[in-house]
């Protein structure tokens, strides 16, 4: 049974038809990515999928549990967590905080242990911190725990994203471009820092992105939008030499066919 099923997905906004009737299936241990050019729909589908955005028609189920009607939080509260396209973090917090703040839907401490500070509420707060501090290690970001989220590098505030976005301890990570800025060797780390996620800190990963290293790279599944409509689904050498894939791209297939030279 697949994880995630997207089934005839639609949206329209006025007269512009976001999404046409996409229909994709994630499973467990996979890592997909979603491409396609600008305008495609995919940040659309992210945002469907995640509740920012009611379909006009279709089902979302999750771990054969439907998402339709579901506000954003409580999507997060079933076991998916996601990253922006443009980040989001609160840049006059610092690196801990703000993955702190990612925690808050697993933390089980209520009002009256907060204003008592009681045993329970302090022995939370040491837990979730030592939580915290595991996750900044884990993305590369030891020792930078205390300054200001605005003072990292972009390619660090998107490690800090991935970070706060694992501190919800989802089953499912939905990531919005996350190597833009990146250079070739951080954009490598990234790569095995998604194999190391898998299995142990999530069950699979579906990714929205540009850089076709990253994708042909890392990618088990690559499901391709064209103008709101999934134009292509196979694995990296399917993709990469589909006929419309490389039209949708104007015609620049080398993207595609020299991902990997």
């Amino acid at each position: 049974m697949a994880l995630l099923e997207l089934r005839d997905i639609s949206k329209r906004f006025g007269g512009l038809q976001a999404l046409a009737r996409v229909s994709m299936e994630l499973e467990e241990g996979m890592i997909a990515s979603l491409i396609g050019p600008n305008g495609a729909g995919k940040t659309t589908l992210f945002n469907t999928l995640t509740g920012l955005y009611r379909p006009d028609g279709g089902e979302i189920r999750f771990q054969e549990r439907s998402l339709l009607g579901m506000t954003p939080d409580r999507i997060t509260g079933a076991g998916i967590s996601r990253t922006f396209q443009n980040i989001r973090l609160f840049g006059h917090m610092t690196v801990l905080e703000n993955v702190l703040v990612g925690m808050h839907s697993r933390l089980h401490t209520g009002l009256a242990d907060i204003l008592l500070a009681s045993k329970g509420f302090h022995s939370s707060e040491k837990d979730a911190r030592r939580k915290a501090m595991a996750l900044i290690e884990l993305t590369g970001l030891s020792g930078r725990e205390n300054e200001w989220a605005h003072q990292l590098s972009y390619g660090e505030q998107r490690r800090l994203e991935i970070a706060r976005a694992l501190a919800a301890e989802p089953q499912l990570l939905l990531l919005d471009e996350p190597s833009a800025g990146m250079n070739s060797s951080e954009a490598q780390a990234l790569m095995a820092l998604f194999k190391e996620l898998i299995g142990k800190y999530v069950k699979a990963i579906l990714l929205i992105e540009h850089n076709m290293r990253v994708v042909m790279g890392i990618s088990d599944r690559v499901h391709v939008l064209d103008y709101g409509e999934k134009i292509a689904e196979g694995d990296p050498d399917q993709v990469r030499q589909d006929p419309k894939v490389i039209e949708a791209y104007l015609g620049s297939g080398s993207w595609v066919v020299n991902a990997q030279s």
